[in-house]
């Protein structure tokens, strides 16, 4: 097996703790993992100790202070070993996860849910099947959240690199990512409103349960196709995001193919609907038939029991 190198998920210019799955995914794949941290100070790789990796590698960059593709990518294949890749399935490592491919002329796997060796298992057409590929040399490989156990222990110290110097890519206008809020492609869990919820002003209930469960807030294409103060980020489904959450609560969602396609793998699914032949309540776990003016209120008194 070539050496394994794992790219740290960042959140707000710090290591995200879903990198530790990473470095699990990565030692599942039979080497001791190298992770590696893209930073505008090296202070904010402090967050990668402990991970599970054999070493850790600072990766300092100005094209690292927003995000760009292809800045990224740049910036990192300047100073990852060869070797095979491990990223996060959030959409920028999906996205970053193919130009490092591209620029290094090896494969990639996206959305591994399983591996065993060299065997990966991703899913396929919106998730109605698997397939499992096997890999013969490098690659990468972009792992979705939630699917393996955090790794502990490992390297410490942090070596640093600096990777200035094509800054002509990444001097550029950058949307900031907008929102501080969980994002649903990283959550445990999660709570999504539908064209049910009957205005986008609702969504502030959904909001309010999440802060005290510790979840995202998502919501069906419908929801976002009607209302524009709902943005396409929070879109759970086919055409927005894929998630693989411990719990996934469905609100005033009807189960349409299009939005089961990006949630259904999810360990639980609970649905509160006031139509009683929704078609959601056929993959539910758990169902509540009643409108959500009569349903959130009674949830979320009894989480905040549950929560202390």
């Amino acid at each position: 097996m070539t050496q394994t190198i794992v790219i740290a998920e960042m959140n707000s210019n710090a290591v995200h703790p879903s990198t530790a799955e990473l470095v699990s995914a990565a030692i599942t794949l039979g080497a001791e993992p190298t992770l590696v941290v893209p930073c505008t100070d090296a202070g904010q790789a402090s967050g990668a100790a402990n991970m599970g990796a054999a070493n850790i590698i600072a990766a300092k960059s100005d094209a690292f202070a927003h995000y760009d593709a292809s800045a990224w990518a740049t910036a990192l294949d300047a100073v990852v070993p060869q070797g095979t890749i491990v990223t996060g399935a959030s959409p920028q490592s999906k996205d970053m996860a193919a130009r490092l491919a591209a620029r290094r002329g090896i494969s990639v796997v996206q959305d591994a849910v399983a591996i065993d060796g060299d065997q990966i298992t991703s899913p396929v057409y919106s998730g109605k099947a698997m397939q499992t590929v096997a890999i013969g040399g490098p690659a990468v490989v972009s792992v979705r959240s939630n699917v393996f156990s955090p790794a502990q222990g490992g390297a410490s110290d942090v070596a640093v690199l600096d990777t200035t110097g094509d800054v002509a890519t990444s001097v550029q206008e950058f949307m900031a990512r907008a929102s501080e809020r969980l994002d649903v492609s990283e959550a445990n869990i999660i709570i999504s409103g539908g064209r049910g919820m009957g205005s986008p002003d609702n969504f502030s209930e959904l909001e309010a349960i999440a802060d005290t469960i510790g979840a995202a807030v998502g919501a069906s294409r419908a929801a976002v196709d009607t209302w524009d103060a709902i943005p396409h980020s929070m879109q759970v489904g086919q055409t927005g995001k894929t998630v693989n959450p411990n719990l996934y609560i469905a609100v005033g969602i009807s189960g349409a193919i299009q939005h089961l396609a990006g949630m259904r793998s999810s360990k639980y699914i609970v649905a509160i609907n006031k139509d009683a032949d929704a078609p959601i309540f056929q993959h539910a776990d758990y169902g509540i038939v009643a409108t959500w003016e009569d349903a959130l209120p009674v949830l979320h008194s009894s989480l905040k029991g549950i929560m202390g």
